[in-house]
């Protein structure tokens, strides 16, 4: 990592470092996740499984207030890996010392908002990914 003050940054949205329990869908199967750090644009989490580069990932969670600019609304976020590296010594949410998980970032590519009077448990899909359910939402630049 460079500490160069003329370094070009690259992210277009502003970062926001938070710690919220997600849901991952990928090829059919759930897994718990948590967030590390959230823009408008994408997205970093730990989880307790490996993605390879480029799949397709859904992910469920409430969007906080800092990037809605209103309150925090339940999203669910569909979106591309960009990359995924084993974190030995990472620690989870409630900081218990977990050596198997990864840590995912993910560009989104479209988002739904999600009724606001359920919890994210209960958007939880039991099918595939494809298999009737909702895919898009509105496109992010």
């Amino acid at each position: 990592m460079s500490t160069d003050p003329n370094r070009l940054e690259r992210r277009g949205a502003q970062r926001f470092e938070v710690h919220l329990p997600l849901v991952i869908q990928f090829e059919g199967r759930t897994v718990p996740g948590f967030s590390h750090a959230l823009s408008g644009r994408g997205i970093f989490f730990y989880a307790e499984a490996a993605f390879p580069e480029g799949a397709v990932v859904e992910l469920t969670f409430m969007m906080p207030s800092e990037i809605t600019l209103a309150e925090s609304m339940p999203v669910r976020c569909r979106g591309r890996v960009l990359r995924s590296s084993a974190s030995s010594g990472s620690y989870r949410q409630d900081h218990a010392p977990n050596s198997e998980q990864s840590g995912i970032a993910v560009r989104f590519d479209s988002y739904e908002y999600l009724p606001a009077n359920e919890s994210i448990a209960q958007f939880v899909r039991v099918s595939a990914p494809n298999a009737g359910g909702v895919t898009s939402g509105a496109v992010l630049p």
